[in-house]
């Protein structure tokens, strides 16, 4: 009788065994790029993402350079924000305004007096990419996934820099640092 039972469990449970989880969805070019922009702007896996990197920061702190001619905090940030909106705008077909081609003015244009703006900014641009890629259909993103994943890539190098010049200004809290 017992022999039974166990037998008469064991059968009806053996089916709940056997059922495999169904597998995660097939990565697709739009989930990957997505992946990429929202880890360097508000998701932390790899690296440290843009608003941990300026968070808590004062005008003070973000204007703050070492004096051997690097850049500040607030001039990456301002640089992230025009490249960032200028490849934003051409991906959206917008008209751009004139650049004169000389990357190093796109760090000079940095206010202190403007830095919460700036914060503000940088979320507000790294988020209108996500909302353009999300909206995007394969045909768009397949002409534009190299610019795409080199924006990627810009950002996080920059940010690398915003958090090493947060360490050696002191003003970096390591507990926001990435974590297994």
């Amino acid at each position: 009788m017992k022999h039974t039972f166990f037998l008469i469990i064991f059968a009806v449970a053996l089916p709940a065994f056997a059922q495999d989880p169904k597998p995660a969805p097939a990565p697709t070019l739009k989930s990957i790029l997505l992946g990429q922009l929202r880890s360097t702007h508000n998701q932390a896996e790899w690296f440290v993402p843009a608003n941990t990197a300026v968070e808590g920061l004062t005008a003070e702190q973000a204007s703050w350079t070492d004096g051997k001619g690097n850049h500040s905090v607030g001039q990456l940030a301002t640089h992230l924000i025009f490249w960032n909106r200028r490849n934003l705008m051409r991906f959206k077909g917008e008209s751009m305004k004139n650049f004169s081609g000389r990357n190093d003015e796109t760090f000079t244009s940095f206010d202190s007096n403007q830095w919460s703006a700036t914060v503000k900014q940088l979320d507000e641009v790294m988020t209108e990419w996500e909302k353009a890629v999300e909206a995007a259909d394969d045909e768009k993103l397949k002409s534009w996934y190299s610019t795409i994943a080199h924006i990627g890539a810009h950002n996080a190098y920059h940010i690398g820099q915003i958090v090493y010049v947060r360490k050696e200004q002191g003003s970096w809290d390591p507990e926001k640092g990435v974590k297994e």
